[in-house]
């Protein structure tokens, strides 16, 4: 899914973007100001916009998300340090997919960007002329990876990505997501950790603790507690060394 940020706080931005990518969300583009911002939404597929009420330029966010709606409809969540009545009452009148007060809760906002943009795909759906998504042809919405050989793709957004399996380095789970982590790079998905390992099938890839797995053959370092691989620290789970050393001893 593609995601315009309006937001003039340039660190926050960033924050808010690195969040928004690690859940799997595409960023198309942040505005500070809202002239900027309809010129992103007009040169961008943009699916949801994010928007804060007080920025800089002419007019403030909430008239902002007027003219964009006026453009093209598309879902909007105001995130806002601003809750008196009279700042909603405006912001009620664009009709908004959420109103959250900063600072934000990332399951909060997560939570209402699924149904934001669900909301949006059904009100889509119900439109003879509405596009289609390719992979959505091509497979199951509920088929979030897909395995050939010795690599993956694993859907983010309205498409998908190619990752070897020999280049992930750790698989971290949190709730019911499940975070890839290579050398430069992080996709998140959503879906639990033991069923991601089920569907990559891969021997080397083990689980080390209730929330990590790790490929055995780039690991550095190790010891009772925990795993080197690069730079990133793992924890090792009493319950899971066994596993560990077996597949250690299987690599060589």
């Amino acid at each position: 899914m593609n995601l315009l940020v309006v937001e003039d706080e340039a660190i926050l931005a960033m924050t808010l973007c690195d969040h928004l990518e690690a859940e799997g969300y595409r960023v198309v583009g942040i505005a500070n100001n809202g002239l900027k911002a309809i010129d992103l939404f007009q040169h961008n597929q943009v699916d949801l916009l994010l928007c804060d009420i007080t920025i800089k330029g002419e007019f403030d966010g909430i008239e902002t998300a007027r003219r964009i709606n006026a453009i093209r409809n598309v879902p909007v969540i105001y995130l806002t340090a601003y809750s008196d009545a009279e700042t909603v009452s405006r912001a009620k009148q664009t009709f908004p997919a959420a109103y959250l007060t900063k600072p934000y809760d990332i399951m909060n906002l997560r939570l209402a960007i699924e149904i934001a943009l669900n909301n949006g795909n059904r009100s889509a759906q119900t439109s003879p002329s509405a596009p289609v998504p390719a992979v959505e042809s091509m497979v199951s919405a509920r088929e979030m990876i897909l395995k050939s050989g010795q690599h993956i793709f694993i859907r983010q957004g309205y498409q998908f990505v190619k990752i070897n399996l020999s280049d992930i380095h750790v698989l971290v789970a949190e709730d019911i997501y499940t975070t890839f982590l290579t050398a430069t790079k992080k996709y998140s998905l959503r879906m639990p950790l033991t069923t991601v390992l089920d569907k990559l099938d891969y021997p080397k890839i083990v689980r080390v603790h209730r929330s990590h797995a790790v490929n055995t053959l780039l690991v550095d370092t190790f010891d009772e507690n925990e795993i080197r691989i690069a730079e990133r620290l793992v924890p090792l789970g009493r319950h899971y060394k066994e596993q560990f050393l077996q597949s250690l001893h299987q690599s060589n």
